[in-house]
């Protein structure tokens, strides 16, 4: 974990955890967490939900290091792991905190990660043991993530959104003999994945425990192949600091590249790597019928869309409860 008293302190820091563990009153501690973090500077998206607590903050590295000493004073989120990389820049232009039905949604109500799910391998573990014959290393992110970067060798499944991956479990049938190991971008998607192998007659199930980001940080990244994808306004992040590789092509001219953009036309919004000439000559847009949409949003080399906010108000979206005598 970075030092705050470092002799030249990066400017920000980026910390993306999630903790499975039961809620009685998400509504209630969403306020609370909420206000704590409008009282301490932090910026990002917050998800709170009977199952649990999901997040990606930014904000100076005291302020950050205060919010863990925070959520792990709750017994609940003790053993919480925060994977805690440092930025430049904000990772976020203000702050959301909602309260869901699933801190991941999976539509897969009879999951309890919790109760059962895939064993953890440590970062180090998993470097030691991904390349075995009987294993079988699985991407469990949306096509969009993984085409910008993955494993190497690793199998990936055609799906937009996490939701649709049980419609996909077929094609790993023929893996069952083997040892499967999950990934995703921070863990907890695997949670709910590897569970679900196991509910589904999977026997040998494993999972990156902390994700890519976690793998990057504590074993280099290491035969991950191109760039992570995050869903803040960097987009993509470097793991890999042992053999890098670029591993996607320009969506437009088809030349290696592994910036992405979010399309200039609302209406799209594709997620796709273009390079930087691309990405001016399109205005940001990902085709010609795109370019040529009326209303498209100004592109300033970034492709990432924050909308404006004139003062966020906590308590939008909160329903609050009845007191009773």
């Amino acid at each position: 974990m970075p030092n705050i008293n470092e002799i030249n302190p990066t400017p920000y820091w980026v910390l993306l955890y999630y903790c499975f563990t039961p809620i009685d009153s998400p509504e209630e501690f969403r306020e609370q967490h909420h206000l704590w973090c409008l009282k301490h500077g932090l910026n990002g998206r917050i998800i709170i939900a009977p199952e649990g607590l999901n997040g990606t903050v930014s904000g100076a590295p005291a302020d950050c290091q205060a919010y863990m000493d925070y959520v792990k004073a709750d017994t609940r989120f003790a053993n919480i792991d925060f994977k805690v990389e440092k930025s430049d820049k904000p990772a976020f232009a203000k702050l959301h905190v909602r309260t869901k039905s699933e801190i991941v949604h999976a539509d897969l109500p009879q999951i309890k990660p919790w109760e059962r799910t895939g064993i953890h391998l440590e970062p180090a573990q998993f470097k030691a043991m991904k390349d075995n014959p009987d294993v079988v290393v699985v991407d469990f992110r949306s096509n969009y993530e993984h085409k910008v970067g993955k494993f190497k060798n690793a199998i990936t499944l055609d799906i937009e959104n996490f939701r649709d991956f049980p419609t996909k479990i077929a094609q790993l049938e023929k893996y069952k003999d083997k040892k499967i190991i999950t990934y995703c971008t921070g863990g907890i998607k695997c949670e709910k994945a590897s569970a679900y192998l196991l509910d589904q007659g999977f026997e040998n199930v494993y999972q990156l425990h902390g994700g890519i980001i976690k793998y990057g940080i504590e074993e280099g990244g290491q035969d991950f192949e191109g760039k992570c994808y995050v869903f803040d306004n960097r987009l993509t992040v470097d793991v890999n600091k042992i053999n890098p590789v670029v591993a996607s092509v320009c969506y437009i001219c088809g030349t290696h590249c592994d910036r992405m953009i979010n399309c200039a036309n609302a209406l799209c919004n594709n997620h796709v790597p273009v390079c930087e000439k691309c990405g001016w000559d399109m205005k940001g847009t990902c085709s010609e019928a795109c370019k040529h949409t009326p209303n498209i949003r100004v592109y300033d080399g970034s492709g990432y869309y924050q909308k404006k906010s004139n003062g966020y108000n906590p308590y939008i979206g909160l329903t609050r409860r009845k007191k009773t005598n």
